[in-house]
């Protein structure tokens, strides 16, 4: 029988993924109000507010933890520096998406808490794969998920992103456990 953790807690060399707190939600609306995050992501709405943050506090906390687990990814020094999940979507397989704030941008969290996701995910959540995919404007997002061991599957999809109000092109991948 496997046991579903409800709040995992995923702890790497730097970081800790955890669920997030009402507490991160005023940390989590400033650095995602960043248009330069929120336009590479399919989810993430610009402007994004306290309300948004807030939302996203309580939508995390009623996931269903067997289909998707969301984590704050927190340094020890500098408290809360990105996000990171995983979920069950329309593909067969889970996905992963991730943001890190731009003062924390070129230090290796995103790699550095992806890694530890992808562990946890294979280890705990029994997860075999995992998918993801990144804009095709945004190659460093690419370099962090090859970095992971995803590799390119050669689809390209034009998904909606809400901060662009813009189909994309989004470079998918795919890693395996």
């Amino acid at each position: 029988m496997c046991v579903i953790e409800t709040s995992p807690v995923v702890e790497t060399r730097r970081l800790t993924l955890r669920a997030p707190r009402p507490q991160d939600a005023s940390r989590i609306a400033r650095m995602a109000n960043d248009i330069d995050i929120a336009r590479m992501t399919l989810r993430l709405p610009h402007p994004y507010t306290s309300i948004h943050a807030e939302d996203f506090v309580l939508h995390v906390a009623s996931q269903d933890p067997a289909r998707a687990n969301t984590f704050v990814i927190e340094h020890e020094d500098h408290g809360p520096v990105g996000v990171i999940g995983m979920f069950e979507d329309s593909d067969p397989v889970p996905e992963t998406g991730y943001w890190i704030g731009r003062e924390f941008w070129g230090r290796g969290y995103a790699t550095e808490a992806l890694q530890g996701a992808l562990v946890w995910a294979s280890r705990k959540w029994k997860r075999r794969a995992m998918v993801a995919g990144h804009f095709a404007d945004n190659p460093a997002s690419g370099r962090v998920l090859e970095k992971a061991g995803f590799l390119y599957t050669g689809e390209t999809r034009r998904e909606f992103s809400h901060a662009r109000s813009a189909l994309t092109d989004t470079r998918r991948m795919v890693w395996l456990a």
